[in-house]
């Protein structure tokens, strides 16, 4: 007899929503504003640890998608949580801008030990991904003293209007809005999956380029001087766009074109940091030295913390020139300290490890359904392309929501980005038990919603 526990799988036992859940969504629409960009399923958490999600009317879930890329430690960690606690207890906010406390510094020392910059660097924290982004833009700006800037179509960098002057995924994200306030050009992101320049890969599998030939010989010769630009905003894996990896000679391109126009080259590493894809960033990846880059999401394992680290030679702005009351909060530093510990001491490993056995199980799932064109990533930032045939790669978008609330349905949490693809961005303390019972759901909801 086999004393072998079973895996643990999704516990599902009401409708979903469940009926004190229903009321939670009733209220929300009635009192809640109705921008957020919300799936067709409807999740109403309650409590949740490690991959568990559990709902308010008891249904427990597999979570892939940890909180769009936020809980990297898993959900409710012990030592993210008792970190908290300590921290609450001594000091909750005493306004960094104005007085002085030892995490600020504590954790910018600490980033300037594991960012792809060369030290010494300067941090300045925000609350969040878009205003890591606005910091950014507003140091590029003066830095340089110039004010353009070069993005990329399919993009996510934030909503608020300097970010949002960046962001390209989605239209509903522009529209009602009028100009941008920035002035920013954006150019094809190098897919080479669906060449935005028709021209596929080179003979020797690299990519054709056609992004970096566009810059150089279009824009620079066209309409936007060189001497004029500020920034390239990128990101080494597209989040919201599909989750897409850049090639490298891509990435090794514009690192090029900003040296030889003293153009801040500033990677968004927010959602593809800390980390999720298998290095500490996905810039590690590439062999690619930001001037300036930003970080957000995982690196608070829930708590709300971003950041801008940059070479110390370029924030050297004057006091008054960029500030924030919360920015830097003692307990969202503390947990952030424990985070990048824990990452260091397995995490980023078990997210290259298990997130490989991912990958391969997914890879495996692409020879069997004739559905999904692409599986693409590195660590736990992995995308599964649906289309309707692989002969003729024309993308699914309608099957792929299907299968995406067919999961949720079946207990299994996982989320769009860009047309037709499910990202899967779980916790990094993901197990491959628990990718077993993942994989062995999907497959089923796949097989099932394709007939």
């Amino acid at each position: 007899m086999s004393t072998v526990a079973p895996a643990k799988k999704p516990q599902i036992n009401t409708a979903l929503p469940g009926p004190l859940g229903q009321k939670i969504v009733e209220a929300d629409a009635q009192f809640v504003t109705p921008s957020y960009p919300r799936p067709s399923f409807k999740l109403v958490a309650e409590q949740a640890e490690g991959v568990w999600v559990t709902d308010v009317d008891g249904n427990i879930f597999l979570d892939c998608n940890a909180g769009v890329a936020v809980c990297s430690t898993g959900h409710c960690h012990p030592e993210i949580v008792r970190a908290i606690q300590e921290q609450t207890a001594k000091l909750i906010h005493m306004c960094g801008t104005d007085y002085y406390y030892r995490h600020m510094p504590a954790l910018a020392r600490k980033l300037d030990e594991i960012v792809p910059i060369k030290s010494p660097t300067r941090t300045h924290f925000a609350n969040s991904g878009t205003e890591a982004i606005e910091t950014a833009l507003k140091l590029a700006m003066h830095a340089t003293g110039r004010e353009k800037f070069i993005a990329f179509f399919n993009s996510f960098h934030g909503r608020t209007l300097g970010s949002l002057s960046l962001t390209s995924s989605r239209i509903a994200q522009r529209r009602g809005f009028r100009r941008q306030a920035l002035d920013v050009t954006h150019v094809p992101y190098a897919y080479c999956l669906r060449c935005p320049f028709n021209l596929g890969k080179c003979g020797d599998g690299s990519c054709c380029l056609g992004s970096i030939d566009w810059i150089e010989n279009r824009l620079f010769k066209t309409t936007l001087p060189p001497e004029e630009c500020a920034g390239i905003v990128v990101e080494c894996v597209q989040g919201e766009g599909g989750y897409v990896p850049a090639p490298k000679e891509f990435l090794q391109g514009l690192r090029r074109i900003c040296d030889e126009h003293g153009i801040m080259l500033i990677v968004d590493e927010v959602q593809s940091g800390m980390g999720r894809t298998g290095k500490m960033f996905a810039c590690e990846h590439y062999d690619l030295e930001p001037d300036i880059i930003t970080i957000a999401k995982g690196i608070g394992s829930g708590l709300p913390i971003g950041a801008c680290v940059a070479r110390a030679d370029l924030m050297d702005w004057k006091p008054g020139a960029h500030a924030s009351t919360f920015g830097g909060n003692p307990v969202c530093i503390a947990a952030a300290l424990k985070t990048i510990e824990l990452l260091e001491r397995e995490l980023v490993q078990n997210s290259a490890e298990v997130g490989a056995y991912l990958q391969e199980g997914l890879r495996k799932l692409m020879q069997k359904h004739d559905c999904i064109g692409d599986v693409r990533g590195l660590g736990m930032m992995i995308g599964v392309e649906f289309v309707e045939s692989k002969s003729s790669m024309k993308p699914a978008p309608e099957l792929r929501d299907k299968i995406e609330y067919n999961c949720f349905e079946r207990g299994l949490i996982l989320l769009g980005a860009g047309a037709n693809t499910i990202r899967w961005s779980p916790p990094l303390v993901l197990t491959r038990e628990n990718v077993d019972v993942a994989l062995e759901i999907f497959d089923d909801v796949i097989t099932a919603s394709n007939k």
